[in-house]
Formats: structure tokens, C-alpha cells, sequence
């Protein structure tokens, strides 16, 4: 069913009270919380859930097991790591950084495997098709790159926006591409051809997170504007937008059944930034960085405010049980979630 039906039949369920969605709510418990050297960039969970992958500015990229959070391997990025994306199988992490590469790495004992070099400048982002046969970055250039995963070729280039590309995602089916720029547009690519299919133009500041909603019915976008934009996949029309509290929204990410979103961004005013940058971390309030959203209605569910800093990534494990967030401070949260 599309969001569009879905939230159509899911209002008129709860106005006869007929729907168990209008009652559920999403509870999250802390479960721990690691350090981490360096500012948290971006976190993944691996396609099993079972381990936790964090990329830092200091170049670490730091694999943990999610049941005890043991440190199973860390991996070193020259110049700093800023993203990362498990293969679909899970056998390769890549990585993308300062450096202007996309490297590969063998996930069971952190070898590196190959170097995709081709970016100009800084790739602020990386991405693995679910088909498990490409890989998508793109960064500083503003340019969109597509390489085949199993020997790293370059398929094709993706020019159209005007800045920095923050983010990119490929489709589930895995036959499109979505960025998301400096520009304040989100750009809807077909990986076959390359063509440009659809520039969507309704954000009004940066973009700086983009993904596709588990079924593919969905794109969205967040950033500067302080809100989650909800697209049709199919024709561009804004169906909903997710606002209220941060001042900017630096990453969401999808519950996999598609029900739930989460945000993670800027939770404190000015005037508290400015006394953490005088009093450091140690004295500063923690912020609401974190928020849950019911995709059915748009409800905001709850607020986290566990992090001193900006959170920069946040993550729902495959299985539906786990959100991770990692924050400037350089600390990373790991929550249950148990819907109710």
C-alpha cells in the first residue's frame, strides 16, 4: 500500500477507532553508550544487525558487536573517515573520506580490499545497492559516482547539482539513485542510464540527508530547514514534512517495516552552544537531538536528550530492534526500541 493510501485509510481507522496504529507508540531504552576518538560521522549496522560500524574525522572506523559492544576491529582511513555502508552480504565495508577515496575493506579482519579513486575532493558519502553488484558516492566535486562493486570499476558520473553532495541512496529495487545537496535539491537519478528523472526543489536551506523508504514509495530529505521532507517516489508530490524542535536535521533513518522514522540533529539554542564551546562538554546541558516520528500521521512520538552535542548519524538496525546515534562529542548511544 502507498504512504499516500495508507495515511488515508489509517485516519479514517482512527477517527472510528478501529486501528491498533492510532494507540502504538515507539519506547526506546538506553542500552550503552561508547566513546569514540574523533567526531562520530556516520554509523551503519551490518546487514545481520549484529555488528555496529562508526566512522570518525580522526580516520578510525570502529566495528562493534551490538549484543555486549565489544570492539571487534578498527580500521584506519587516511585523512579521516566520513561515511560508511556494509555490502549487502556484509563480507565488505565501505568507506568513503578527506582523501577523496572510496575504500574497501574486508569486513572479518578489516583488510583493505581496493581504492575507487575518481572524486576531486572530500566524498561525504557512499552507498551500497541492495542487489549487492554497485556502490554510489559522492562529495565536495558535486558530482554523483556509480562503481561496480566486484572489481571497482567506474559505470558512470552523475552531473547536475550546483554544490556539495551530502548524501546519496540508492532505491530498494536498486534502479535509482537520490541525492541530496548544498544546492537545496534532491535529484532522482536512474542507475541504468543515468538520466536525470526529477529534481525535487521544495527544501529551502541544504539538504543534507536523503534516503527511500523501505517499500520504495517514499523519498525523503532533511537539513538546514529544520524539517523531514516526505516525497512520492513516483511523480515528486510533497506528501508530508516532519518539523518541530531541532534547528537543523543532520540524518533519519527508517524503522524497516516502514512505520516509524527517526531524526537526529542540532538540539540546543545559541546561546547554549555558546556556553559549551566556553565550558567544554563536561558543564554543558545535554540537548534534544533525537526525535521519533510516526510515519502514518506524522506524530512526533518522543524526544531523546541524551547527547551534550550535535548528533550527526543515526541508524535503525535491520531487525527493527536497535537505534544508534553518534553525536560531536564523540559519543555513540545505542537504544532498544520496543513498539507499543
Amino acid at each position: 500500500m502507498s504512504f499516500v493510501r495508507f495515511a488515508v485509510a489509517g485516519a479514517l481507522l482512527c477517527a472510528a477507532g478501529a486501528s491498533p496504529l492510532c494507540a502504538q507508540t515507539l519506547h526506546t531504552t538506553l542500552v550503552r553508550s561508547f566513546p569514540h576518538a574523533g567526531i562520530g560521522r556516520e554509523i551503519a549496522f551490518s546487514p545481520d544487525s549484529r555488528i555496529l560500524a562508526t566512522s570518525s574525522a580522526d580516520g578510525t572506523v570502529t566495528l562493534r558487536r551490538v549484543t555486549d559492544g565489544a570492539t571487534l576491529r578498527m580500521i584506519t582511513h587516511p585523512g579521516g573517515a566520513t561515511s560508511v555502508a556494509f555490502t549487502r552480504d556484509g563480507a565488505t565495508l565501505v568507506t568513503g573520506g578527506y582523501d577523496s577515496a572510496v575504500r574497501l575493506w574486508r569486513t572479518s579482519d578489516g583488510a583493505p580490499v581496493r581504492t575507487l579513486t575518481g572524486h576531486r575532493r572530500t566524498v561525504w558519502t557512499v552507498a551500497t545497492s541492495a542487489d549487492g553488484q554497485r556502490i554510489a558516492s559522492a562529495g565536495e566535486d558535486s558530482t554523483v559516482r556509480i562503481w561496480r562493486l566486484a572489481d571497482g570499476a567506474p559505470l558512470r558520473t552523475l552531473r547536475g547539482h550546483a554544490r556539495n553532495v551530502w548524501s546519496v541512496r540508492f532505491s530498494p529495487d536498486g534502479r535509482r539513485i537520490a541525492s541530496g545537496s548544498f544546492d537545496k535539491t534532491v535529484k532522482i537519478w536512474n542507475v541504468d542510464t543515468g538520466a536525470l528523472e526529477r529534481t525535487l526543489t521544495d527544501a529551502t536551506q541544504a539538504v543534507v540527508h536523503v534516503d527511500f523508504s523501505p517499500d520504495g514509495s517514499l523519498v525523503a530529505g532533511s537539513g538546514d530547514d529544520s524539517s523531514v521532507r516526505l516525497w512520492r517516489a513516483s511523480d515528486g508530490k510533497l506528501v508530508r514534512v516532519l518539523a518541530g524542535g531541532s534547528s537543523h536535521i543532520y540524518a533519519f533513518a527508517f524503522s524497516p517495516d516502514g512505520r516509524w522514522l527517526a531524526s537526529g540533529g542540532r538540539g540546543q539554542s545559541a546561546i547554549a552552544t555558546f556556553w559549551k564551546q566556553i565550558a567544554g562538554y563536561r558543564w554543558s546541558p545535554k540537548g534534544k537531538t533525537v526525535r521519533l516520528w510516526r510515519l502514518h500521521d506524522g506524530a512526533l512520538l518522543s524526544v531523546l536528550a541524551d547527547h551534550v552535542d550535535d548528533v550527526w548519524s543515526v541508524a535503525i538496525s535491520p531487525d527493527g530492534q536497535w537505534l544508534a546515534t553518534a553525536a560531536e562529542e564523540g559519543t555513540v548511544n545505542l537504544y532498544r526500541l520496543r513498539p507499543r
